[in-house]
């Protein structure tokens, strides 16, 4: 009765939110009748059954949940928000419609994710006082963003600022930034991203891996004592400009109920900023950042505080995973499972934004899960099941550091052990139709002959991760599944699409990450071509089903950096 109730009341609020939309009246015009599905000219490795469920994935079916889902209604789906609320529910009443078994907390669709809302005051201040000369007063947002990690209302910060390079200890890679010194009670410089390289097998070369994220800086500045962290931004090494960390970082931050250390202050400093520092302690940036390219590097006490006074306001709220299951036809295997995901949450609303503060997240990330409500409609239809049980997750809090899919890493719906795969959609560009598929991070795992052998059914060349620098793979979900030891890619769409060159997909993707991404003209409009989107669908369908289907579960290959922690939990 109470699932019935449910399903009831979110069959309701939909319904009135689709009135909503016809009263205020819809800029995209009449929604086009579903397209008809041709049978392709290709031959995948699937049943009848599959085959034809899978040809009736449609663009229009993704169109018009992105359209709903990046919808002003919607308030740009803020973690621990209404907009947020609205879209869970979205996603489970979907779920429920396709007949899709409840995978979440006491029978229902939702898994309860507790979560910590932290917002900074404008009473706080940052200050960076050099050894000789006037104190540096800093203004949030325009030359500096910081938060309290602590989960406190209030702290304060009087430490000497120490420069650590790129803050990273590699054993792995003979590298320490670090060399023994005493960070406890300092606040650590540092540079974002790793040290440059063209060399595979130092930090993988121009692929960044996860010592060049900030949120490991955080975590290994944390671990080692230090009261705060300031990063220095530059657009060409963060792969993206100021105006993305100040949106990511403004508003309130959310974060799982504290474990272990924090940072009294995260922040990151502008580029500018950071040379004036340098220039008040006698340095220069250039060469700082030059030193720290080298083995040799070793910590620089600046001779300079910060000064900071750090006031947040801090609430308790709670989010949902969106999490339904398809069993699986074999007695045995159905104990084990192939996941979809992909990220609902977006930045939500910013009362203290002048204009147009609804952050909609139409690419990213309604598209992706437009893509995985697709799918589980097209498995949901087919007239037999692959041999192992399906997981469709939708998550939250993934734009606050990948915090719902964490939560679901520690807390599966079954053993991670017994995850066989997990296929991440994120950000899929409604460009028209791919020539190309992007897997990063396929090829670490025993499935990638079959994704090179599908991809190549699919008459999709496999593109390299166009951007290996900003380390997609440890931006986006799937990372947080990979770190429980389940393998685990997102799928993508490359850069070369029919009728254009590759330096037209080149020059789309430059556009939105410097004008769209993380802001709030992140829309969706009704000249989106959601082409590339149903055919990665199509292709993530023809994956998920194989490996549901194989005599063995998909491995990291021997001697990848996650295969410990699937050995740890087999």
């Amino acid at each position: 009765m109470q699932q019935i109730l449910h399903r009831s009341v979110c069959v309701g609020l939909l319904a009135l939110l689709g009135l909503c939309l016809q009263a205020r009246g819809d800029p995209g015009g009449p929604v086009p009748a579903p397209t008809a599905i041709r049978r392709a000219d290709f031959s995948v490795r699937l049943p009848g059954a599959a085959f034809a469920a899978m040809e009736t994935i449609s663009p229009d079916h993704i169109r018009w949940h992105v359209r709903f889902l990046a919808h002003d209604l919607l308030e740009g789906r803020g973690t621990g928000q209404r907009g947020g609320d609205l879209a869970a529910e979205y996603m489970a009443t979907q779920f429920a419609e396709y007949g899709l078994k409840p995978a979440g907390d006491s029978g229902s669709y939702l898994q309860k994710v507790p979560l910590v809302g932290v917002t900074t005051l404008l009473d706080t201040t940052f200050s960076l006082v050099p050894h000789h000369g006037a104190a540096m007063e800093l203004k949030p947002l325009t030359d500096y963003v910081a938060t309290d990690q602590t989960q406190q209302p209030q702290s304060e910060v009087n430490a000497d600022i120490v420069f650590v390079g790129y803050g990273i200890e590699a054993p792995e890679y003979n590298w320490d930034d670090y060399k023994g010194a005493d960070v406890h009670g300092r606040v650590l410089l540092m540079l974002v991203s790793e040290p440059p390289s063209d060399d595979p097998k130092f930090f993988k070369g121009k692929a960044l891996t996860y010592y060049g994220r900030w949120t490991y800086k955080y975590e290994e500045a944390a671990r080692k004592g230090a009261v705060g962290v300031i990063l220095v931004h530059q657009t060409e090494m963060a792969s993206y400009p100021w105006d993305v960390v100040r949106n990511s970082n403004s508003g309130e931050k959310s974060y799982l109920k504290l474990e272990g250390p924090a940072l009294k202050v995260a922040s990151w400093i502008h580029l500018d900023v950071a040379e004036k520092l340098a220039a008040s302690s006698g340095m220069n940036l250039d060469k700082m950042m030059a030193d720290a390219r080298s083995r040799d590097f070793h910590p620089v006490n600046l001779g300079a505080k910060l000064k900071a006074h750090m006031v947040s306001k801090v609430r308790d709220l709670q989010s949902n995973n969106v999490v339904a299951l398809l069993p699986g036809s074999d007695r045995n295997l159905k104990q084990e499972a192939v996941m979809y995901t992909a990220h609902y949450d977006h930045f939500g609303i910013r009362p203290d934004m002048p204009g147009d503060n609804i952050f909609n997240g139409a690419q990213d990330n309604a598209t992706g899960c437009g893509i995985l409500l697709e799918l589980a409609r097209a498995y949901s239809v087919a007239s037999q099941r692959p041999r192992r049980s399906i997981i469709f997750a939708a998550v939250t809090a993934e734009e606050q550091g990948l915090l719902g899919s964490e939560y679901l890493g520690k807390h599966p719906p079954i053993s991670a052990s017994q995850i066989s795969l997990d296929l991440n959609y994120d950000d899929v560009k409604p460009l028209g139709a791919p020539e190309e598929v992007e897997v990063s991070g396929a090829e670490r795992t025993t499935f990638y002959a079959a994704v090179q052998a599908t991809a190549n059914e699919f008459r999709l060349a496999i593109r390299p991760d166009a951007r290996p620098e900003a380390g997609h793979f440890y931006r986006s979900d799937h990372f947080s599944l990979a770190r429980v030891g389940i393998p685990s890619f997102s799928i993508n769409e490359g850069m070369k699409f029919k009728g254009h060159d590759e330096a037209w997909g080149l020059e789309q993707n430059r556009d939105y990450t410097q004008s769209h991404y993380h802001q709030p003209s992140d829309e969706y409009h009704p000249d989106m071509d959601f082409t590339g989107d149903s055919a990665v669908a199509r292709f993530g369908f023809a994956l998920g089903w194989e490996a549901a289907s194989a005599p063995k579960r998909v491995e990291w290959k021997k001697g990848d950096e996650f295969e410990a922690a699937r050995l740890k939990n087999q």
